[in-house]
C-alpha cells in the first residue's frame, strides 16, 4: 500500500521560514521523481516543484524560484520542501505527489495535505 504523509506545516510570518516533509512507503522509493503542489482557498491546485529519482535535477514554478528547494533523502524514503523568505500568497495546502510504476501503467499517489499559512 502507498502511502505518503507530508509534515511541517503551520502558521509562519511573512519573511519566515519552513521545511515541509513527506515520507513514502509502500513502493520503491527511487523508481519515482516526486512533485510539491500546492492549493490555496478557490484556486486550482497547482505544481510548485518536481525533483528526479536521484535528486540531481529540480525544476521550481517561477513564483517559488530562488525561495523553495525540493530535495530528497533515497535512505529515509523522505521529499523536503524547505521555503524561505515566505509570503502570504505562500499560504495554501501543501501536497506530495508519487507517480509509481505499476507494470506498463504510472499511477499518482497523493498525500494528505499539510497547511502552510503566511501571516502577520
Amino acid at each position: 500500500q502507498v502511502l505518503l504523509v507530508e509534515s511541517g506545516g503551520g502558521l509562519v510570518q511573512p519573511g519566515g521560514s519552513l521545511r515541509l516533509s513527506c515520507a513514502a512507503s509502500g513502493f520503491t522509493f527511487s523508481s519515482s521523481a516526486m512533485r510539491w503542489y500546492r492549493q490555496a482557498p478557490g484556486k486550482e491546485r497547482e505544481l510548485v516543484a518536481i525533483i528526479n529519482r536521484f535528486g540531481g535535477s529540480t525544476i521550481y514554478v517561477d513564483s517559488v524560484k530562488g525561495r523553495f528547494t525540493i530535495s530528497r533523502d533515497n535512505a529515509k524514503n523522505t521529499v523536503y520542501l524547505q521555503m524561505n523568505n515566505l509570503k502570504p500568497e505562500d499560504t495554501a495546502v501543501y501536497y506530495c505527489k508519487a507517480s509509481v510504476p505499476h507494470g506498463l501503467q504510472w499511477i499518482d499517489y497523493w498525500g494528505q495535505g499539510t497547511q502552510v499559512t503566511v501571516s502577520s
